[in-house]
């Protein structure tokens, strides 16, 4: 579930007082809503706001590394790979199926945006900046503080106090947030005969279950964890 609020929060159709007050508002008055669901709502609101203040601090959020040791990353021109993700031909259900939707509707959830940006920057080892500029020019929510920032998050390179450089796995991010596959083949139709236990992991899949027409696996996710790590660990 999500509130489909951002475009209109973007483009200053209301305001984030006023969201925060409606929600805080409809919390006391619905004594069956979910507290915590309301927590993780304000706090996405919260981070909405520290990324305006990055901005402020930071005008280049969106060209500089805010962790200037990034500046070394031996990063990957790769043309070919970078469309084949922008298109959502990857071979990954969930990052194809979130840049497929991306493409037709302007829109996709933050959690598939975290994976599709996390295989761009991780998988393939292409600059978070050239991902930052393909979603400023498709989201219709594209914001000038939280698309550098989040990109920043994911790729590591920004305000983030995790101790561990964070890989996401396509495979598994599926299986978890879409078990039944039902986001995958409403998105990739050469998923649409394919069984549930397989739609993350096609290659796996046999005889009728096996989607002929969808494309392969650009890199295997343990190959690419490897060299994500080896050129991180360049780094240090």
């Amino acid at each position: 579930m999500t509130s489909h609020l951002s475009p209109y929060l973007r483009f200053g159709n209301i305001s984030v007082r006023q969201v925060w007050h409606a929600a805080i508002a409809a919390g006391a008055e619905r004594q069956q809503m979910n507290l915590r669901n309301l927590d993780k709502f304000l706090s996405e609101l919260g981070w909405r706001e520290f990324s305006y203040n990055l901005l402020y601090h930071n005008p280049d959020l969106s060209t500089q590394n805010l962790q200037r040791k990034f500046d070394r990353m031996a990063w990957r021109r790769d043309p070919a790979a970078l469309k084949a993700w922008q298109q959502g031909r990857t071979g990954y259900p969930l990052v194809d199926a979130g840049m497929r939707q991306l493409w037709a509707t302007g829109w996709m959830h933050n959690r598939v945006r975290m994976i599709a940006a996390s295989f761009l920057v991780k998988h393939l080892l292409i600059d978070w900046r050239e991902g930052e500029a393909w979603f400023w020019d498709t989201l219709i929510d594209a914001d000038p503080a939280n698309n550098p920032a989040s990109w920043q998050w994911v790729a590591g390179t920004g305000t983030d106090a995790a101790p561990y450089y964070r890989i996401f796995n396509p495979i598994l991010q599926g299986e978890r947030f879409d078990p039944n596959g039902v986001y995958a083949k409403e998105w990739i139709p050469a998923l649409k005969d394919t069984d549930a236990r397989y739609v993350h992991r096609p290659w796996e899949a046999s005889g009728s279950n096996a989607p002929n027409e969808y494309c392969p696996r650009l890199i295997l996710h343990e190959d690419a964890r490897s060299r994500a790590m080896a050129n991180f660990s360049a780094l240090t």
